[in-house]
């Protein structure tokens, strides 16, 4: 399956740990899919926010056991994946759009 630019990257992780990591050492974290690569990882993020990414840390995490009742099941395992910018790059994504 071919995944696009705007399929790579489901969503910012934006997370207390996540927003420590952004202004000391420029790293942004996103949800993607389990079968995107390194390098898809990387060209998404250059196309769609215009930086340049200089290293992109993968890593699978594990769904947890939950219970409802009785009833037990797993959630699924997604895939995390941690990008460091060019120093001076940055993605806000809480810039104001309109104002």
């Amino acid at each position: 399956m071919k995944l696009d630019h705007f399929s790579i990257l489901i969503r910012p992780l934006l997370t207390e740990k996540s927003t420590t990591m952004k202004d000391p050492a420029n790293k942004v974290v996103f949800e993607v899919p389990l079968d995107a690569n390194k390098i898809q990882i990387r060209q998404a993020v250059e196309k769609l926010y215009s930086v340049k990414v200089t290293d992109v840390n993968t890593n699978v995490v594990r769904g947890k056991w939950k219970r409802r009742g009785k009833r037990i099941g797993k959630l699924g395992n997604w895939k995390r994946a941690v990008v460091t910018l060019r120093a001076g790059d940055v993605i806000d994504f809480f810039a104001d759009e309109g104002a």
